[in-house]
């Protein structure tokens, strides 16, 4: 299987992010990638650079002054004081209930939290390289199952479910999933079906797709009464206008067994099946896995390998992007199962 993978993850590098009201070194950390690059090389599997820009695309899935926005926040940041090469921005307002979102503060602060969605998305001065790298594989995945690729996997980071139309979070900026499902629809797919299999729910994703029906989106998730991102997941949320019907969320609870998890998978893939779709999109996150230090399923290395052969079932041109897992030395061996899983089926 092909990988796109871009050496420009690397610019998104923030030395900290605020944890349980703590300064603690990042998660998500450009190790994450690399030591899946490392595994896919080690395994023999060919990888390519992104070849395909991403901005048409991103137009069509993001608003145009939340892209706007993220292309300048880190310039704009240090125009304010050249001080501030040498310092994260964080949100510290945000436009809840009864504010307004329509207007753009002139206050940088305060722009940052229009954007936000939570403080744990650190801003430096590659992030908008990095997540633009990242958009611009998903849509060269897209392109290349156009070509004749049965499966692709996009190797990058920052990951991008979090991130909605209009703001980041999450650690995510630019929606890589979404990117690659609108480049499948705009090259010719009728339909196509996200999964997500993230510990965390995607609310980015369904917030994007939620009112349509061209674009399937499926999830199966730690519950968010106790689960990032808490405010999005629950299984009542089933799509609107013409996407109702097309939004399945499948929460479960933390600390749920792998036979629970894989029992949720089949109900997944049976709605996948019934969409009909020309094409599939795996938002794959590994933080599912027993040892992932912020989450709290079950799943060991060889529970990947099957997920890949239950996916490899549907039968279906699949694009899958890098979400999630922060257990970095052991991402390698679990995406790597997964893309064999799937190929040995």
């Amino acid at each position: 299987m092909i990988t796109v993978f871009s050496a420009r993850h690397h610019a998104h590098a923030p030395a900290f992010e605020i944890f349980r009201g703590d300064r603690v070194p990042c998660f998500e950390t450009p190790a994450r990638a690399d030591f899946v690059q490392a595994r896919l090389q080690e395994r023999g599997h060919a990888l390519c650079e992104p070849h395909v820009d991403s901005a048409p695309v991103l137009a069509q899935v993001h608003t145009a002054r939340y892209l706007a926005f993220l292309a300048h926040a880190w310039d704009d940041w240090v125009a304010i004081d050249p001080a501030n090469a040498a310092l994260q921005p964080f949100p510290s307002v945000w436009p809840v209930r009864t504010l307004r979102s329509d207007r753009e503060p002139a206050n940088f602060t305060a722009r940052l939290g229009l954007y936000s969605m939570d403080n744990g998305s650190a801003l430096v001065a590659g992030t908008w390289a990095a997540a633009k790298a990242g958009a611009d594989a998903a849509a060269s995945a897209a392109a290349l199952l156009r070509a004749g690729e049965r499966a692709v996997f996009c190797c990058t980071r920052p990951p991008g479910h979090h991130a909605g139309a209009d703001f980041m979070g999450g650690y995510c900026f630019l929606n890589n999933a979404a990117v690659a499902a609108q480049a499948l629809r705009s090259a010719g797919a009728a339909r196509v079906a996200v999964l997500d299999v993230d510990y965390h729910h995607g609310n980015g994703t369904q917030s994007i797709f939620y009112d349509r029906a061209d674009v399937l989106f499926v999830s199966l998730h730690g519950d968010p009464r106790t689960e990032y991102p808490f405010y999005l997941g629950y299984a009542d949320e089933v799509g609107a206008g013409q996407g109702q019907g097309f939004n399945l969320n499948l929460p479960l609870p933390a600390g749920c067994t792998v036979a629970d998890w894989f029992e949720a998978l089949e109900r997944a893939c049976a709605r996948m099946a019934r969409h009909d779709a020309d094409a599939m999109v795996v938002s794959l996150g590994l933080d599912t896995f027993a040892l992932d230090p912020i989450s709290k399923f079950a799943l060991r290395a060889d529970d990947f390998s099957r997920l890949g052969q239950r996916l490899a079932q549907l039968g279906l041109p699949t694009v899958f992007v890098l979400e999630g897992g922060y257990a970095a030395a052991e991402l390698g061996v679990n995406a790597v199962n997964v893309i064999e899983g799937f190929e040995r089926a």
